[in-house]
């Protein structure tokens, strides 16, 4: 039987009969580890006379060699397959989310409590005082997670359905760190025009809309016009999201190197919606030198409006002191091109513009790719701090205190660049820290009292 080393692209369910007697799921295990699979949950569905049914959960590299261990495990005697499923598709049947009630209905006198006749009481006090509705609705606690589909993860432009799954995501996440509300909305158009006004149209529906995954630079306009039409928190999350983590990675590694980031000429490889956000965000912590690269013209030209220097990846890892790297392009960053003390952040994921052991092998003082940089680590108390203050926006201050919170929390004794993403205490504290950046900066919309 020939080892195959898995990579673990895939996860695969497998249904079984096992003979409930000694040494038979013993069997069934080793033979699935000499094949590479990679065995992670074993579950006991049911006894079912003198079998067991049993589901265990294989990470294989493709399609083609998990056909190898079926074809394995089907030589074994005493062993039944049942049936194989992606776990990931069985995960997300019925979707990821649901609406629930947050109180309880007992009797009629509950229903008319909650809705007619009772209701009315409501909607009168928000009639007379609109600034209740944050009050007397879920609203105040509900993120829009809007998308067109054009810019979904590393996929591209695969549609508004297809990348429905990453908006539920997104609001699981929403829900889970920081108890807010998201609710996916798909706008079905590339047109800029559309995108703004169906946003604008939707809005009173929620009280802040996280932009995601669509595409620069339309990105950037739709972003724009929002801010200036509405007077409540809207973020572009591939842009700021990123940039706050990517900020709070910065400030820990100028603390391990013992520099200061303000001091370093920062390179930034790729200036799409991450690149030029996080271009935006060191120039508004107050980098006084930002340099960058990109394929396309108008990426370059941007990073000029904003008091960058455009330049060739020749040019740029000659000179700066720190790179960001964002292109998605694996390999682009060649060990000779790394200059001595470099601090590299090769983003891409799942491979980085260059290996962080291959970074500091040519000399580099740290080296890291996008593992733990996840814009989850920000999005959620941005949000959340932003509502808690009834913010009207999310600005550079909010930003950049997100950032510092998310810093105090990676462990130094690891060098660890950010904490971990499911660490409560860090997202109350980016909470915290972007609200009281909300108040200090005065962009904060003040809510007349319930007894006013």
């Amino acid at each position: 039987m020939k080892h195959e080393k898995s990579t673990d692209n895939l996860v695969k369910n497998l249904r079984v009969y096992i003979t409930d007697k000694p040494g038979y799921l013993g069997k069934l295990l080793t033979t699935i580890g000499q094949c590479g699979g990679n065995i992670g949950d074993l579950r006991l569905i049911k006894r079912a006379g003198r079998f067991n049914f049993r589901e265990i959960e294989i990470y294989v590299s493709d399609e083609e060699h998990m056909s190898r261990i079926l074809h394995e495990v089907g030589l074994i005697e005493g062993i039944q397959i049942d049936s194989v499923s992606d776990a990931v598709l069985d995960l997300h049947l019925g979707g990821k989310i649901s609406v629930e009630s947050r109180v309880k209905i007992e009797s009629a006198g509950d229903i008319r409590r909650i809705y007619t006749p009772g209701v009315a009481t409501v909607c009168r006090t928000i009639q007379k005082n609109p600034e209740l509705f944050y009050e007397y609705t879920y609203v105040k606690n509900t993120v829009a997670v809007v998308t067109n589909g054009t810019a979904i993860l590393g996929l591209g432009n695969i549609g508004v359905r297809a990348g429905m799954p990453v908006m539920e995501g997104k609001a699981v996440l929403l829900k889970k760190l920081v108890g807010l509300n998201g609710v996916p909305i798909l706008v079905d158009s590339s047109d800029i025009e559309t995108c703004v006004n169906t946003i604008v149209t939707i809005a009173p529906s929620f009280g802040a809309i996280k932009l995601e995954d669509f595409s620069a630079p339309d990105c950037f306009e739709i972003e724009k016009r929002l801010i200036e039409k509405l007077q409540m928190p809207v973020m572009h999350d591939d842009q700021h999201g990123t940039a706050v983590v990517t900020l709070a990675a910065l400030i820990n590694a100028m603390k391990y190197i013992g520099e200061r980031l303000a001091h370093q000429t920062v390179g930034i490889v790729g200036l799409g919606a991450a690149g030029t956000g996080i271009a935006r965000l060191l120039k508004a912590y107050g980098t006084k030198r930002i340099i960058g690269v990109d394929l396309n013209p108008d990426a370059n030209e941007r990073l000029r409006d904003m008091g960058g220097e455009p330049m060739s990846l020749t040019e740029l890892m000659q000179t700066a002191d720190v790179v960001v790297a964002t292109t998605g392009v694996e390999g682009l960053i060649k060990p000779e091109m790394v200059r001595h003390r470099q601090v590299i952040l090769a983003l891409s994921n799942p491979n980085p513009e260059i290996r962080p052991e291959e970074a500091l092998a040519a000399g580099a003082a740290f080296a890291a790719d996008g593992r733990g940089v996840n814009n989850a680590l920000a999005f959620p108390g941005l949000f959340r701090g932003a509502l808690n203050a009834n913010a009207t926006r999310i600005n550079n201050r909010m930003k950049i205190a997100a950032a510092q919170a998310i810093a105090v929390f990676a462990n130094s004794d690891r060098q660890d660049l950010v904490p971990a993403l499911l660490n409560p205490d860090v997202h109350d504290a980016v909470a915290r820290a972007v609200e009281k950046a909300a108040y200090e900066s005065g962009v904060v919309r003040i809510t007349p009292g319930i007894d006013d």
